[in-house]
């Protein structure tokens, strides 16, 4: 098994990642952590083989997270999982040695494919490895096994909406003790209204929320929404 460090500042995101982490055969959580001081803790207590790495964290950003571990000596891989998008950041991330670049939002087939990649990567390595000297087309075998293939859209959400929203959207609902409105799952998830709203009729539609009205003293019905258990 591949042990893997989830680390996002944000605690319902880093329980979405883990558990697409988990659905991946060969993978599993060995542990999560919110801050980069959690996650240098992690690493330095060993048995991690990958990170998953979010960059805007509370204390530090995670490339001075990897920065650290790499002056501390630790080769432990790493996946960048993370909002920023900037030139800059994915170069130094690339420079550092992180092995893949994922842009939030992205969906479980996107992660999927990382990971598998990297699966591979370690597969052929152990192959290589155990001859000692790598030629050149076992060099190119080792750089290939990281190429993946653009991820297909996931069935079923329209253009537009991402599977990370709207798992993150069910989570709350799901966990919630009494019916929704829009405003407070916005509060919940830190979505604007709007945003919530389009993946709360979304999920309405299709049958997967229960939706009522509820008449205050405007006479203007609020729409409440409720878990519907499979």
């Amino acid at each position: 098994m591949i042990d893997v460090l989830v680390v996002d500042d944000d605690f319902r995101v880093a329980e979405i990642n883990a558990k697409y982490v988990g659905k991946v055969p060969g993978f599993r959580v060995a542990a999560r952590a919110h801050t980069a001081a959690q996650a240098l803790a992690a690493v330095q207590r060993g048995s991690i083989d990958l990170v998953l790495l979010d960059h805007y964290l509370p204390d530090q950003t995670g490339l001075q997270l990897v920065h650290r571990m790499r002056e501390q000596g630790h080769g432990t891989d790493v996946i960048m999982i993370t909002a920023a998008g900037d030139v800059t950041t994915v170069q130094t991330a690339m420079r550092l040695g992180a092995l893949h670049y994922l842009v939030k939002p992205f969906t479980f087939a996107a992660l999927r494919s990382r990971l598998d990649s990297y699966a591979a990567l370690r597969r052929t390595v152990d192959r290589v490895g155990g001859r000692g000297v790598a030629g050149q087309e076992q060099v190119d075998r080792i750089f290939g096994a990281l190429r993946t293939t653009p991820a297909p859209p996931s069935p079923g959400l329209p253009s537009g909406h991402s599977e990370p929203t709207t798992d993150l959207i069910c989570h709350v609902l799901h966990h919630a003790d009494h019916p929704l409105s829009a405003h407070e799952v916005a509060a919940e998830t830190g979505l604007s209204r709007s945003t919530a709203q389009r993946y709360l009729r979304h999920l309405e539609q299709a049958g997967r929320l229960r939706l009522s009205l509820k008449y205050g003293d405007t006479g203007r019905p609020e729409h409440r929404y409720a878990w519907v258990a499979p």
